[in-house]
């Protein structure tokens, strides 16, 4: 008996109708020379824990009906968990309570763990669906026909899910600026034309930065590729990522230069245009940061800044990173 016990990893009391311990087996070392007989649910548990389950012990010893019940106890400076089956029982013609102790703080860790994930996977969820909201609604105003906003839409969700996947992939803890920005330019760049120029310092993002950062290059990328240097084959964009300041604090800026072969180039970020209010008005608000689109004669120039609470720097050497 004593072995089942022990290799269950089960504790049980027995009781007689005063509540007083009559037998104890199998006790985790904290309660080893406290569950003495004659003892008393508050010498085991506390005062507040003794009190409740000796009013529930008595409710089982009136009414015959088992019981359940949980105890957290403070243990070497932690907080563990117990759970107590409740029975009223007899044993050698005397009637009694007996107690079924199961220690359970590490279930109820991985609970508490599980339920909070869950929360933030229904917060991550909903803004996610936000976003997609926004993107429809947006690219609608600004698409005059059903298979310009099919186009326009189906890329900008296809950015926002290449962003995703880095963001999940890293166990929901973010992703590297040179991973990101390489994600958006491979369905895009142009095989011949070497690595995508990506300079500076390779920040670790945020998720939310990660997601918003990616929108913002996915608007650009698209444009030079419908209308820029990507359009021609021969590209000429730097991307760079250099330490700043903002209000006082620590930032990052990313910027985007882009050196466009024919200064009457046209481009989409007309005034109204849902590229440009991504750029200068999305981007920026969902990150607490600030931008700066410049929309020169042969030039497009996209300066974006970000606190230093949506990212961190890794000491990595500057480089070059090819999209394939």
């Amino acid at each position: 008996m004593e072995r089942a016990l022990a290799s269950a990893g089960i504790s049980v009391v027995f009781q007689d109708p005063d509540l007083s311990i009559v037998y104890a087996e199998n006790l985790p070392p904290h309660f080893e020379g406290i569950a003495v007989p004659g003892g008393s649910d508050a010498e085991l548990f506390g005062e507040a824990h003794g009190a409740n389950l000796e009013a529930l012990k008595a409710r089982v010893l009136e009414t015959g009906a088992p019981a359940s019940t949980e105890v957290d106890i403070a243990i070497e400076g932690e907080m563990r968990t117990y759970e107590l089956k409740i029975q009223r029982v007899g044993v050698e013609h005397v009637t009694g309570v007996l107690s079924i102790i199961t220690e359970v703080t590490e279930v109820r860790h991985r609970e508490k763990v599980l339920k909070s994930l869950l929360r933030e996977l229904s917060h991550r969820s909903k803004n996610l669906l936000a976003i997609i909201q926004g993107i429809a609604t947006q690219t609608a105003r600004n698409t005059l026909s059903l298979d310009g906003f099919l186009v326009k839409f189906r890329g900008r969700l296809q950015s926002l899910s290449n962003s995703q996947d880095l963001v999940t992939d890293s166990s929901w803890r973010g992703a590297f600026l040179f991973e990101l920005a390489q994600k958006q330019f491979a369905p895009y760049w142009p095989e011949m034309a070497g690595a995508v120029p990506i300079f500076g310092t390779n920040i670790h993002l945020t998720p939310n930065a990660a997601v918003h950062l990616g929108l913002a290059l996915h608007e650009l990328i698209v444009n030079s590729a419908s209308h820029g240097t990507i359009a021609h084959g021969t590209p000429s964009i730097a991307l760079d990522c250099q330490e700043a300041a903002l209000s006082g604090r620590r930032a990052i800026q990313i910027s985007w230069i882009e050196i466009l072969n024919d200064k009457s180039e046209v481009h989409e970020f007309s005034d109204n245009s849902f590229g440009k209010t991504v750029l200068e008005r999305v981007v920026p608000s969902s990150v607490n940061g600030k931008a700066e689109l410049n929309l020169l004669p042969g030039r497009i120039e996209y300066r974006l800044t970000i606190p230093d609470a949506e990212f961190e720097i890794l000491k990595r050497a500057p480089q070059m990173v090819a999209t394939r």
